[in-house]
């Protein structure tokens, strides 16, 4: 498998999961608040990491107010958006560096495929600490580990 395919099948994973989770927030009965700002941030951030690899200014604040029909209207939207991208740029080097500002308004430089990394890596992050919140809420959480979707024939 080459890093182009490798990079389709973790944003694939982060799509099917983003809409798991979402799944499950919509099912749960009781108290969702904290469960819906994560996920809300975990699509915010997504498109602001995209808008940075795009070089485009942020259009969306990293922690908005948590919305379950908006967060389900943009992780419809995300995963196209993704793939989309890394259309793009996997044709060409992935390693090359970017630049951008923190939320904070720091400078930094990372190379693409770091960007890419950590932006599956965050969204992961989050959506366990998602299941985890729900588990101590009486909550049934969305199993969102990446072999499970591998063997739900996510990739065929």
């Amino acid at each position: 498998m080459n890093l182009a395919d490798y990079l389709r099948r973790q944003f694939a994973y982060d799509e099917w999961a983003n809409r798991e989770v979402l799944n499950a927030i919509r099912a749960a009965d009781g108290e969702n608040h904290r469960s819906l700002q994560l996920m809300s941030h975990i699509l915010a951030a997504e498109l602001v990491w995209l808008e940075r690899l795009k070089q485009q200014p942020q259009s969306v604040p990293v922690w908005p107010e948590p919305d379950l029909a908006q967060c389900e209207a943009q992780a419809a939207k995300m995963g196209g958006q993704w793939l989309e991208f890394l259309d793009l740029i996997t044709a060409g080097d992935v390693s090359q560096s970017i630049s951008y500002r923190n939320s904070k308004g720091e400078e930094w430089t990372s190379t693409i495929v770091d960007v890419l990394t950590h932006v599956v890596m965050h969204s992961a992050y989050h959506r366990g600490q998602i299941a985890s919140h729900m588990r101590a809420n009486g909550q049934t959480p969305a199993y969102t580990d990446f072999i499970h979707g591998v063997r739900q024939g996510l990739f065929k």
